[in-house]
């Protein structure tokens, strides 16, 4: 009996004592000012972006800003540096409201202005509370049958702002926009399109005839093609075919890189056989009246059969088709670049070529990507001629088309042959005369101008003492000379310069001579100032004011920087505190993450965004950050952009490691010991891996639609920047052998807690990888959760899940299991008005 009450009371005080450890204190969750930050108005920032648009042939442009008292107008003389309003908005209201008699004041005016039809004047459109007969659809034949339709009747005006007059003008004879379908040439003569898996062409009259009614029996339309078929076609395919859907009869869209001669004679596309790639399906559960079965082409990293690309050229006036001969590799890749042509306004818009009328470029890479021809395609031979060879040990980047100088007698290419992105110019033979820039930077080439022989280009990294992703505007001479700075002062810059050259500055307007230089940081917002082309300060424009956001109680993100795991790369990162932050308490810390290598998710701009992810998370009552890692962002050296390659699992987990444990270090409010990670995409993929290959460091994980299995994954993706290896025989043959390290395989470490989810209608990464990882976790007996968004495709599945996720942080990495069952805070500030 004694032996017994022993054990007892030793039960007893052992109950006791872990009552008393599981009853410690927890922190409290702050959902009230999550919510409220969740759905806080985005109107308490003032201001927004400064887009101008510049006045034909003047250098006077105009832009719109928001102010706290309304939208404001503007319109600035860059030659006299004045800035003016465009118009009175409380006049413009009043003369307004006379016309359609609708009440409209000032603060509440909201425009969609256009440039007029002279130099002095703008134009646009209201919409009044008025009704009127609609026009019937010529498409129904039964509309003549039924009581005509009412529509809200709109008002069209023009406005001079040197007069400062405003009248109302008749219904405009706008041009019908051009169908999806309608592929035009430059000269508007001509018309390609796609029905049945073939092209077909029509006449400019018949294609007007269109416009008016696609059904109308007295259009012509010409076949060019007769071998065309289901998934080997010369139009665009459509990504997802149900099991009820129906073959379509009507005009289709063509190929995606369809291309025009300048001179309108021929056309060029790539022709994708898709026949022998293997099928992959998702069931739409919420599909009505019942469930649907989604099929689609998917390709798979390593598979035999995939996607095929030729190259095909078309001549309007024989109405001949071909196919080139463009055989190098096997299993390669086309791809067909455009030349740059401006928009013109109330014009349609035509796609051309990169070239002239008798030959234009093209990239061929193989499978691998580790080998990129730049090649030139003789129209009346239809031969390719290889002008650069760019080989490498890892991946190339291929989506650079070149800019050609002098019609093609000389071009610009961009390389990353020596370590760094830069930019090499080529004689039309394909001889380098010389590289344009070097240095330890990164380059985008962004503008040409070929009278002053000068290239404008953005570069990442060259300033001193900034963050090395920051944007710069950069200008230089085509032999290497005169570098110049056109975006001083540090931050991150983007400025409004278009893609494309400069044909005659001396001619065109202002758009040609000047840009808005927008500026900002993590820490800093917006500011926006007009430069001449040449980097000169010729005005500021406006700032955005965050003083109300402030004053509601925003607190301004905290930018850092870090060594990597390398001890010697610097890694730069944003962290956001809850607003009620007590420097004397312990948070937990939260890593979001992306591992790129394609891009990377932090950003070097000021956001300012109340309701954006990191924000939102944060109070809660944790430490959120996002910092990079090797191999991450695309805009640095080459060798730290592939330092992922081979190792396309593991690369990236240790720096984001070695981040938080330095962050720790230096501030005594982060809890290293509570450390959470999310992500979706590959930031669900780093984010599993993470809590594998680091179950006692990593303790929560919200794992968002992750590539866990990179083996059922596109081709493209994987095979890039993991790598595939390519296997040629002594007979010639060649084979591909492709082998990735995958999550499952690592499940057994499992330690914390585990949430995978996704959408059961994902296209892009399959949910069998979410339901492989979830099998092998199965296998090793861990516990671990599970949530399914149903028909819901890619992506961080949506608002309700935004709270799923919060829930599950704040209980595992607070200790904060109070949730009731409603949702209350998505109901937050939402009208109760339906039933």
């Amino acid at each position: 009996m004694r032996r017994v009450k022993t054990f007892s009371i030793s039960v007893l005080t052992l109950l006791c004592s872990f009552r008393g450890i599981c009853q410690a204190p927890v922190a409290k969750a702050n959902y009230k000012l999550a919510a409220l930050w969740k759905t806080i108005p985005y109107s308490l920032e003032a201001g927004g972006s400064v887009f101008v648009t510049w006045f034909k042939n003047t250098n006077r442009c105009w832009y719109e800003w928001p102010t706290e008292k309304g939208n404001k107008w503007y319109v600035v003389d860059a030659v006299k540096k004045t800035k003016s309003e465009l118009f009175d908005t409380e006049k413009m209201a009043a003369d307004i409201s006379r016309i359609v008699k609708d009440p409209i004041d000032a603060q509440h005016l909201n425009l969609m202005i256009k440039n007029g039809k002279t130099e002095n004047t703008i134009s646009f459109e209201y919409k009044s509370t008025a009704l009127e007969d609609a026009k019937p659809d010529p498409k129904d034949s039964s509309a003549k049958s039924k009581p005509a339709a009412k529509q809200n009747k709109t008002f069209y005006f023009e406005y001079n702002y040197v007069t400062r007059q405003l009248k109302e003008i008749k219904q405009p004879d706008k041009p019908k926009a051009a169908p999806s379908w309608a592929c035009i040439s430059p000269d508007s003569s001509v018309v390609v399109f796609a029905r049945s898996y073939n092209l077909f062409y029509m006449s400019k009259a018949d294609f007007y005839k269109a416009l008016k009614d696609e059904k109308d029996s007295t259009i012509r339309e010409n076949l060019l093609t007769r071998d065309g078929e289901r998934y080997f076609s010369y139009s665009k395919e459509p990504r997802v075919r149900t099991n009820i859907e129906k073959e379509s009869n009507d005009r289709q869209e063509v190929s995606d890189d369809f291309v025009w001669s300048p001179d309108s004679r021929h056309f060029a596309l790539t022709r994708s056989d898709k026949r022998k790639v293997n099928d992959l399906w998702v069931v739409n559960n919420l599909a009505n009246p019942r469930p649907v079965l989604d099929t689609y082409k998917y390709a798979m990293a390593g598979e035999k059969n995939v996607e095929q690309q030729s190259l095909v050229l078309g001549d309007i006036a024989t109405g001949a088709v071909k196919t080139l001969n463009t055989g190098r590799f096997k299993d390669q890749r086309l791809e067909l670049w455009q030349g740059v042509r401006v928009r013109e306004p109330d014009k349609l818009f035509q796609k051309i070529w990169l070239g002239t009328s008798g030959q234009f470029y093209i990239a061929r890479s193989s499978r691998d990507r580790k080998s990129v021809d730049v090649c030139l395609v003789s129209v009346e031979t239809g031969n390719l001629q290889t002008l650069v060879e760019e080989r490498s040990n890892t991946y190339i980047e291929q989506d650079k088309p070149v800019m050609l100088v002098n019609e093609g007698k000389e071009f610009i290419l961009w390389s990353e042959r020596d370590g760094w992105a830069h930019l090499y110019l080529y004689d039309g033979s394909g001889k380098l005369e010389n590289q344009i820039t070097s240095g330890s930077y990164h380059c985008e080439l962004m503008r040409v101008d070929e009278k002053r022989r000068m290239i404008y280009f953005y570069a990442y990294g060259k300033e001193p003492n900034e963050d090395p992703y920051n944007k710069h505007l950069y200008r230089v001479n085509f032999d290497g000379s005169d570098l110049r700075l056109l975006t001083p002062g540090s931050g991150d810059h983007s400025p409004s310069i278009q893609y494309g050259y400069v044909r005659d500055t001396a001619t065109e307007n202002g758009n040609n001579k000047y840009f808005v230089d927008n500026c900002s940081s993590v820490t800093s917002p917006q500011e926006y100032v007009l430069r001449d082309i040449d980097g000169n300060l010729v005005m500021p424009l406006e700032k955005r004011d965050i003083s109300r956001l402030l004053a509601a109680g925003y607190k301004i993100p905290e930018a850092f920087k870090v060594k990597a795991a390398d001890n010697l790369t610097d890694l730069y990162g944003i962290m956001y505190k809850p607003f009620d932050f007590d420097s004397t308490k312990k948070y937990p810390i939260i890593e979001f993450v992306y591992p790129g290598p394609q891009t990377e998710n932090i950003g070097e701009s000021f956001k300012g965004d109340g309701s954006s992810f990191c924000i939102g998370l944060a109070q809660f009552g944790f430490i959120v950050i996002q910092v990079g890692n090797r191999g991450g962002n695309p805009y640095s050296s080459k060798y730290i952009h592939n330092y992922g390659y081979g190792n396309m699992r593991d690369y990236g987990l240790a720096d984001k490691k070695a981040a938080i444990e330095q962050l720790a270090m230096r501030h005594s409010y982060i809890d290293i010991e509570r450390v959470g990670i999310t992500g979706c995409s590959g930031g669900g993929f780093m984010s599993a891996t993470a809590m594998l290959v680091y179950p006692d460091f990593f303790k929560v994980g919200v794992c968002v639609a992750g590539n866990y299995d990179n083996s059922i994954y596109n081709n493209y993706f994987p095979e890039k920047y993991d790598g595939i290896q390519e296997e040629i025989s002594a007979t010639g043959d060649t084979t591909f052998h492709f082998s990735i390290d995958k999550t499952a395989e690592l499940a057994k470490n499992l330690k914390g807690r585990m949430l995978l989810a996704c959408g059961d209608v994902d296209r892009n990464v399959h949910p069998a990888n979410t339901f492989r990882l979830a099998d092998a976790l199965i296998k090793a007996n861990k516990r671990f959760d599970m949530f399914i968004k149903p028909g819901d495709d890619h992506g961080y599945l949506g608002d309700y899940f935004y709270w799923i996720m919060a829930d599950y942080f704040c209980k595992y990495l607070l200790g904060d299991f109070s949730q009731p069952i409603d949702m209350d805070e998505m109901s937050l500030g939402r009208p109760q008005t339906k039933k």
